[in-house]
């Protein structure tokens, strides 16, 4: 039994998270942390990973950058592996995040979806054949409570593709006071907010009298939770520490 603690267990992924788990046989949930406090769950909650006393195998999070550094202290002082779920970290926490991973196994991926790393991999291979004869552009849409811009996972792409490329490429996030043509070397990003979307991403090459699209959509959240546990469980069985993410888990 894989004894769990949730992250953000009271937000929206949160919620889908802990009933995914609740229904999985190979799991137990512990605890979970919000800074809203408890709800309706039915294991304690706690405002602050400090203050649970359990035995906690993993600790997926699906919070929000605020949390990082509590998080990163408790796993630190209990070395006990941390999924990272969450999205919209800046420099300075990415770097924590790497810190910390010299100690303690940690998972960290802007997308836990198993489609959207396929769908990195399709780029990057498009990028390799496709990149200098084609302008790269990501269009990524999600619902109107989503703070960051772009996305995580637009920005994975952006990296897939870019990776692929001779020369590095540059990310151009707006357009609209730029007067002058497209540079060849860009990778324009554009974003979308609206309604209930749970998270649409599309890459276009657009070369010469031709284009290719790859897109992915996503029906509901379930699909990020179910990543999200599958990653605690290879987590779980991890001893090394470590920065780890889904094509680590794909092998």
């Amino acid at each position: 039994m894989i004894r769990v603690m949730i992250s953000g267990c009271c937000g929206h992924m949160g919620r889908v998270v802990s009933q995914l788990c609740l229904e999985d046989p190979q799991i137990q949930v512990v605890a979970g942390v919000d800074i809203l406090g408890g709800g309706s769950q039915d294991y304690p909650v706690f405002s602050s990973p400090a203050q649970c006393e359990a035995q906690v195998d993993v600790v997926i999070d699906f919070s929000a950058p605020a949390a990082l550094p509590a998080l990163l202290e408790y796993a630190l002082a209990t070395r006990t592996p941390l999924v990272l779920a969450t999205t919209g970290y800046n420099q300075e926490d990415l770097e924590r995040i790497q810190d910390a991973a010299r100690q303690v196994p940690l998972f960290r991926s802007a997308n836990m979806s198993l489609g959207i790393n396929v769908l990195l991999d399709l780029v990057r291979r498009a990028a390799a054949v496709l990149g200098e004869g084609c302008d790269i552009e990501i269009i990524e849409r999600h619902h109107h409570r989503k703070v960051d811009a772009p996305s995580g996972t637009a920005l994975m792409i952006a990296d897939a593709a870019s990776s692929a490329l001779p020369r590095p490429a540059e990310y151009v996030y707006d357009r609209h006071s730029v007067r002058k043509p497209r540079d060849p070397g860009e990778i324009g990003i554009s974003a979308v907010r609206g309604g209930t979307i749970v998270g649409d991403h599309t890459v276009l090459f657009a070369g010469h009298d031709e284009t290719i699209e790859i897109s992915h959509h996503a029906a509901s959240r379930e699909i990020f939770a179910a990543g999200a546990v599958r990653a605690a469980k290879f987590l779980s069985q991890v001893q090394a520490p470590g920065l780890y993410d889904m094509a680590s888990l794909l092998g």
